[in-house]
């Protein structure tokens, strides 16, 4: 997949056009749609996304993410997309939804088909929507998918839900609805090393900013390295200050400072807490791991 952070002419594209912030089941269901035209016809797809979030630009609010930039890239490309155009939105902001439709989808890449989820707004106030995109689809000669919203139990799958699902840590239920487990990936760093004086080595990682913060707890996780758990916060009982998120791998021992590891989230199993001793930390840490093995 090739990326492009400017608009270049690159016609006869099958389009699907979103923010796609989580790569979630909705999102997977609208790019499918984009790369199976493609394929039928013999063309290629691409993704017309922004590297922030519009309400960045639009409310001056930078929102926490369920992917970070590199994560959504691997994603997209993972679905079979050709070309993914991240691009700057305060540059489009001001055009309205005739305006963008055709000097910047139109001009640049003669869409053959566009696809958007069923609630898509787009141009200058919101100016442009799903029927604005079907009443111009012969005019510009393009084949229009709306794709409906999917669901879980009757509940709309959105980016929202899911990031309220994670701020909740309802881990189970936010992967149903991603099509995936939440993840985060990033370089092993030196901690206190306090884990191993307790027989419980870890693998420290820095929680990217960026990212939806989930409650500070112990966790079910699955690594590139084998099973675990995982407690991402503050370490009370140490008396710790800055939020880390700290990964103990079952039956693992290794070196691994500087690697990078990817730590997938399954199931929340308890809040954070201070213990009155290392002991009793020690004991409660048996417990979390006996309680993964059930």
């Amino acid at each position: 997949m090739q990326i492009f952070t400017t608009l270049n002419k690159n016609p006869n594209l099958s389009l699907a056009l979103g923010f796609f912030d989580g790569v979630h089941l909705g999102h997977q269901a609208v790019i499918k749609s984009a790369v199976d035209y493609a394929k039928e016809n013999g063309g290629k797809s691409a993704v017309i996304t922004f590297v922030d979030h519009p309400c960045c630009y639009l409310h001056g609010i930078t929102p926490k993410y369920i992917l970070t930039r590199i994560e959504r890239e691997r994603k997209i490309e993972q679905m079979g997309v050709d070309y993914l155009y991240e691009l700057n939105f305060e540059s489009i902001a001001g055009l309205t939804a005739q305006d963008y439709l055709k000097d910047v989808l139109v001009n640049h890449f003669t869409p053959c088909s566009i696809s958007t989820g069923w609630n898509h707004n787009f141009g200058c106030k919101k100016s442009g929507d799903v029927k604005f995109l079907k009443e111009n689809s012969k005019k510009y000669g393009y084949k229009y998918f709306e794709l409906q919203s999917q669901k879980l139990n009757n509940e709309i799958i959105s980016s929202t839900t899911i990031r309220n699902l994670l701020l909740k840590g309802n881990i189970e239920k936010a992967n149903q609805m991603l099509g995936y487990e939440f993840s985060i990936t990033g370089e092993v760093v030196k901690g206190n090393q306090v884990g191993r004086t307790i027989g419980f080595n870890t693998a420290n990682l820095i929680y990217p900013p960026e990212l939806i913060e989930l409650p500070f707890g112990v966790y079910s996780v699955e690594t590139n390295y084998g099973k675990g758990i995982a407690n991402f916060g503050v370490r009370p009982t140490l008396n710790g200050k800055d939020a880390v998120l700290e990964v103990h791998i079952f039956d693992f021992d290794k070196d691994i400072y500087d690697e990078i590891l990817t730590v997938n989230f399954n199931k929340m199993l308890r809040v954070e807490k201070k213990f009155k001793s290392l002991n009793e930390l020690k004991t409660q840490i048996q417990k979390d791991i006996d309680s993964c093995n059930l």
